[in-house]
């Protein structure tokens, strides 16, 4: 455990370092864009000198770490907000629609990857299988703009934009992270049946089973009970990659949805080399992934001891 804590440290730092290095690579420059249509050279001077844009990318990126590694994650560039407080008002819409859609993809997806091992070559698990493919081909993005023309434009029963902060309004909530969430647990349902069906299947397959079966024990009580026991390391791993990519896939997501969240904020900065902006981001995105990560290593050990002694 001291280990994994002690990666953090290059995790991070490698992590903003390479994002703040490509970020150099964005066409533009963000002082011509700050000094208004007809830019003077002198006007474009002062404001990179106040932005401290006139220094070499390392040490603006070494200036930022040690400022981050005392809690201060700098400003905007645009609008001088800081970009703690920005995150502190669009993460919880973020992690809204994350949670949602990984609960979705938890609960669909156990329930269709048992179903589909326990009629393994039958009819019912060549259908489960085709769509879980499809699932899986399928992009969030075309998924999202499928939902939006379905669900919003056409029988509007959901909203198509926007968001409400959970703390006033859980269930209006809910309400308007229910499509992104819903085009976000598409590939993460399919992900979780597949990996769960294989291995129960696996499970089902082995001789300790077939003993559960001589001794009476119901097929629905070997799946729900004995085979979920044993397969949970598994399921909890895949849970926690799967709180990951969901995470990572909001970019795209909350884009269509025009959501309020760290996905749309972290594009409209990169689009407009607003640094702090997209390292703060960065920032927090890699230190949740850490954390959690951490977590479903702890799960496991509490489940099954023998990990917490590898």
């Amino acid at each position: 455990m001291k280990g994994r804590l002690l990666q953090v440290v290059p995790i991070v730092i490698l992590s903003t370092f390479v994002v703040f290095g490509l970020l150099q690579l964005v066409p533009g420059d963000p002082a011509y864009t700050l000094a208004g249509e007809v830019p003077d050279p002198e006007t474009v001077q002062r404001i990179r000198k106040l932005y401290e844009l006139d220094q070499p990318w390392l040490l603006r990126y070494g200036s930022w770490l040690w400022s981050a590694a005392q809690g201060d994650l700098s400003s905007s560039i645009y609008t001088r907000e800081p970009v703690s407080e920005m995150l502190w008002r669009a993460f919880p819409h973020t992690l809204l629609i994350v949670v949602y859609a990984l609960l979705l993809a938890t609960v669909l997806g156990v329930v269709l990857g048992v179903i589909a091992a326990a009629n393994a070559g039958r009819a019912v698990d060549t259908v489960i299988t085709g769509i879980v493919s499809i699932g899986i081909s399928m992009p969030n993005f075309w998924i999202a703009m499928i939902l939006v023309s379905t669900f919003a434009l056409g029988f509007q029963i959901f909203p198509a934009t926007g968001a409400i902060a959970f703390s006033k309004d859980p269930l209006e909530a809910i309400r308007y992270a229910t499509l992104p969430a819903l085009a976000l647990a598409s590939s993460g349902v399919a992900e979780v049946t597949r990996q769960l069906r294989s291995t129960m299947v696996e499970f089902l397959g082995a001789t300790h089973v077939r003993t559960l079966y001589a001794k009476g024990l119901p097929m629905s009580n070997v799946l729900w009970k004995h085979g979920l026991r044993n397969v949970a390391v598994n399921l909890l791993t895949i849970i926690g990659l799967q709180f990951n990519r969901l995470l990572a896939a909001t970019v795209i997501v909350e884009t269509v949805f025009a959501f309020p969240g760290v996905g749309g904020a972290v594009i409209h900065a990169a689009t407009n080399k607003d640094f702090p902006v997209v390292q703060g981001v960065v920032f927090l995105l890699v230190l949740i992934v850490l954390a959690v990560n951490l977590a479903v290593d702890l799960l496991c050990a509490a489940v099954d001891p023998r990990i917490g002694r590898r």
